[in-house]
């Protein structure tokens, strides 16, 4: 479909030049797969292909939008003059007409490096994987329950625009985990998941799986589940805290990634998930977090769950700084709330598959390394509290006030990993919070975490994101109830 698109795109295109200020067409093909097993079943693959496109207007200082499946000059036509006729309807409720940040014109192409097509190989080959991890869980005797998966995902990109850009892409996307617990009655569950509660992500092929070392820590988590059943109850009262990379990776997303998402800042988001108290009047101002706090949007860093050549507004990846030494400098756009605050898109537009519009989505926001490793890290606590894994979460709808809690947990005491400890909570409030942080972990422990399931919009849209973290510490936190 993308081949037969582009001898369509050019007449629609100059078909919408003379109606409207601006216009874009956005076709993709989409191949997804995900294989899974539930303690040694085998369940049914879930398999699932989406073609079609997508045509967006700005007619009046207003958004249009339509899309198809269905490629016909005459049925593209027919998506173009409604788009045309919704950004009509919009124009005439919207108070003020949007503008979009400067774009120059690009021609380029853009693909995932991978060396085995994970679509290539055969069900029963990725099956057999998946029992592997299965037989290795049930080597520790009194585990009841278990699941595997693998997941994979192919997106072909077109996109043409009437500034003159027309791109290619094809972005391909890994990714798999294992959870083993014990089951104690209808209430009681004791659960360990690796590499986290939603695995792990990542762009490139099949051999990225390998990477994950799943086997390598099947042993350590399946016994680690076993023994939550015994381990103490989570202290409560403040003392510090050190986050593994995969649970500051989820901290990232919540309290730095979304408050940072300039539409959800304007209000966008205002009716479904929320607004944010990090706004344009703080920008260069607001001291978020400690001074050793240094974050970027980067979809241009390899590997990366959410890294591609350009946005769905076809601007270029590249990094832009969100916070330097702790102070907000920047922010998560897309071409129109870029514009609104005098900034260039940070490359963060984009849609869930052809038939919906762009919206600002976190990239990969990478949390830059610092100097300590988990065991220096660690040597310096005389008493606290060292959370691993990612289980709840909970955030108010301003972005601030937060509850996050973890699958397991260790005291510190004297520097050193202590007792087991169940069910750990910690809470606090989003500025007061980052401003605690005391030490940022190693590059060698550091790692981009793939999150392959954020939700936003209104109707709701899913989007694949991912944070990069080591270790985090921080003083003087609220843990418990």
């Amino acid at each position: 479909m993308i081949d037969k698109i582009e001898k369509h795109s050019e007449s629609i295109l100059t078909y919408l030049a003379g109606k409207c200020e601006y216009a874009d067409l956005r076709a993709e093909e989409i191949s997804s797969e995900r294989l899974s097993t539930s303690s040694r079943t085998t369940n049914p693959p879930e398999k699932s292909d989406s073609t079609g496109i997508a045509i967006r207007v700005l007619r009046n200082g207003s958004w249009g939008f339509a899309a198809t499946s269905q490629v016909s000059e005459k049925n593209l036509k027919r998506m173009a003059d409604l788009a045309l006729e919704i950004a009509a309807a919009s124009a005439s409720v919207n108070s003020e007409k949007l503008e979009l940040s400067e774009l120059p014109a690009v021609t380029d192409e853009y693909s995932t490096p991978f060396e085995q097509d994970p679509f290539a190989l055969s069900l029963s080959e990725k099956n057999d994987l998946l029992l592997g991890w299965e037989d290795l869980i049930y080597k520790t005797e009194g585990i009841s329950s278990s699941s595997t998966f693998l997941d994979f995902r192919r997106i072909q990109k077109y996109f043409q625009a009437t500034n003159g850009s027309k791109l290619r892409q094809t972005l391909m996307q890994c990714g798999a985990g294992v959870s083993c617990g014990m089951v104690m009655g209808h209430r009681e569950r004791y659960e360990r998941s690796f590499p986290t509660a939603s695995g792990q992500f990542v762009t490139g092929g099949f051999e990225q799986i390998a990477t994950f070392k799943i086997e390598e820590n099947i042993e350590r988590i399946a016994s680690e589940a076993l023994a939550l059943k015994d381990a103490q109850e989570c202290p409560s009262g403040e003392m510090t805290v050190i986050l593994s990379p995969d649970l500051a990776s989820l901290q990232i997303h919540e309290s730095i990634g979304h408050p940072l998402e300039l539409d959800r800042v304007f209000g966008s988001e205002r009716n479904f998930s929320g607004t944010s108290f990090a706004t344009p009047d703080k920008l260069g101002k607001l001291q978020y977090g400690s001074e050793i706090i240094n974050l970027f949007s980067d979809p241009a860093f390899p590997g990366g769950l959410a890294t591609y050549g350009y946005d769905d507004e076809g601007v270029k990846a590249d990094r832009v700084p969100l916070l330097q030494k702790g102070v907000l400098v920047g922010y998560l756009s897309s071409r129109e709330t870029a514009q609104r605050v005098g900034m260039a898109s940070s490359a963060a537009a984009r849609a869930d598959g052809w038939g919906n519009v762009p919206l600002v989505r976190m990239t990969n926001l990478i949390l830059e390394p610092g100097e300590q490793k988990f065991a220096d890290m660690l040597s310096e606590v005389d008493e606290g509290i060292y959370i691993e894994g990612t289980s709840t979460w909970s955030i108010d709808d301003n972005r601030e006030d937060f509850n996050l809690g973890g699958e397991v947990g260790w005291e510190i005491k004297g520097g050193k990993l202590g007792a087991m400890i169940k069910s750990p909570t910690y809470s606090g409030s989003t500025v007061d919070f980052w401003n605690k942080c005391d030490s940022v972990g190693h590059r060698d422990e550091w790692v981009l975490w793939g999150t392959p399931n954020c939700g936003k919009g209104e109707p709701g849209q899913n989007a694949r994101t991912a944070q990069g973290a080591a270790y985090l510490r921080f003083r003087n936190v609220k843990v418990g109830a």
